[in-house]
């Protein structure tokens, strides 16, 4: 049932749009694009269920101000934000907000499907946040307490020389840290260590 997925791209480059399009169309997805959020948020209450990729730097509206529009209106649609700058702030805001996952630009073929795959497997399990949150506090039982502290700046949207700053550390002090806790998670990505800990209530 690949080919029924639907997925909406909400990004002001018609480059960005065109790329992830393709990419998605030849790999059996539905697509949709819209050039602006206000354009997406004027017809998003009469369309199908799909997964939303959502660029973060847009005119008129930005992405968080459509994610929050979104929330609003009651929509319910798994949302995956586009960044173009590595900008931890920004993706952990999303997060919070309920943002699935975010992608840095140009990202590749292989890391936009595994992103959208577990966008649709979020749908099928909207239900199962208390046994996440159980299971994320026993994961994270394996860091020591000062990986903990980092992960816990992480969630907060810190970028490393503050967390740095804050625990009186060097900030290459944080590079090894947040390494050696993302493999101690067995994780790939900061998103995956940021859902673990957001799960288990960090960042508030």
């Amino acid at each position: 049932m690949t080919n029924r997925k639907l997925v909406y791209i909400v990004d002001d480059e018609g480059a960005i749009r065109r790329s992830a399009s393709f990419m998605l169309k030849t790999s059996g997805y539905a697509v949709q694009t819209w050039p602006t959020g206000v354009a997406f948020l004027k017809e998003v209450r009469h369309m199908p269920a799909g997964c939303v990729l959502l660029d973060v730097r847009m005119p008129e509206m930005d992405g968080l101000e459509v994610q929050q529009a979104l929330i609003e209106r009651g929509v319910t649609m798994p949302v995956i934000i586009l960044t173009g700058h590595a900008d931890v702030s920004i993706a952990v805001r999303a997060m919070k907000a309920g943002a699935v996952d975010f992608l840095e630009k140009p990202f590749e073929k292989a890391v936009l499907i595994g992103a959208i795959e577990n966008a649709f497997a979020r749908i099928a399990a909207t239900d199962g946040a208390a046994a996440r949150a159980a299971e994320a506090d026993v994961v994270l039982g394996v860091l020591t307490p000062r990986e903990r502290e980092v992960l816990e700046g992480l969630a907060q949207g810190l970028p490393n020389k503050t967390i740095a700053y804050d625990l009186g550390i060097s900030p290459r002090t944080v590079e090894v840290h947040r390494a050696n806790l993302m493999a101690k998670l067995e994780v790939r990505s900061l998103s995956d260590a940021l859902r673990l800990a957001f799960a288990a209530g960090m960042g508030a």
